[in-house]
């Protein structure tokens, strides 16, 4: 009854203040997300940079699963972002990394649903550097982080005051030259374009303005 009560207590303190409004894009962001990392990046061995990457490292050295390996990674990341970011951002970023681990989780319980792009690696990198992008794009609008990468960056960004474009840029070339350690060198230049499309478009998914957007658009044409 006790436990039953302080798991009750501590639910309702995480989700306090966080709305409907805002779980429904992480949900969303976490499908895109792990969609494309399960059926593209896993398939051909293009990795992301950041904790993505180093997730697939790990997968691929010891077997473990991404819906293990995630949370463990996220937690070392989060405990350096909680000084710099704040203990909403921590909460936000809980959701949204449950969400991200459970959709691994999901999407692994079918065989890939994506042809095999491997013998179109810049395909493969174009399309998965999308996918990442708008779904971590989306999450980090929300304030929260897809994971410990985005954690890591938005701390990064915050310390520095670069872009956070460039601090992801940053991380996801440290852990690309880490993963020459599995992937020949040849396709570290598709996760070279993958983490190139990625980081802009989480950037610009973040900070885009959609009501400036359909002010352009209802503009009357001359």
């Amino acid at each position: 009854m006790i436990q039953k009560k302080f798991f009750s207590d501590f639910v309702r303190r995480m989700i306090s203040g966080l709305s409907l409004r805002m779980f429904f894009p992480i949900l969303i962001g976490a499908a895109i997300c792990t969609f494309g990392i399960h059926n593209i990046h896993q398939q051909t061995d293009i990795t992301e940079g950041g904790v993505i990457g180093l997730m697939l490292l790990v997968e691929h050295w010891i077997g473990s699963s991404p819906a293990a390996i995630t949370p463990v990674l996220d937690l070392a990341c989060y405990l350096l972002a909680f000084r710099y970011l704040g203990g909403r951002f921590i909460r936000v970023s809980i959701l949204s990394t449950a969400c991200m681990s459970l959709f691994y989780k999901f999407w692994e319980l079918f065989p890939p649903m994506l042809p095999d792009l491997s013998p179109y690696p810049l395909l493969a990198a174009i399309l998965g550097g999308m996918f990442v992008g708008v779904g971590v794009g989306l999450i980090v609008r929300q304030g929260g982080s897809s994971g410990g990468d985005d954690a890591l960056a938005l701390t990064i960004s915050h310390v520095t005051h670069w872009r956070l474009s460039r601090a992801y840029l940053f991380t996801d070339f440290v852990v690309l030259g880490l993963s020459l350690t599995y992937i020949p060198a040849g396709k570290i230049i598709f996760s070279l374009i993958t983490v190139s499309i990625s980081s802009p478009l989480i950037d610009l998914v973040q900070n885009f303005d959609y009501r400036k957007f359909r002010r352009r658009l209802s503009l009357p044409q001359r």
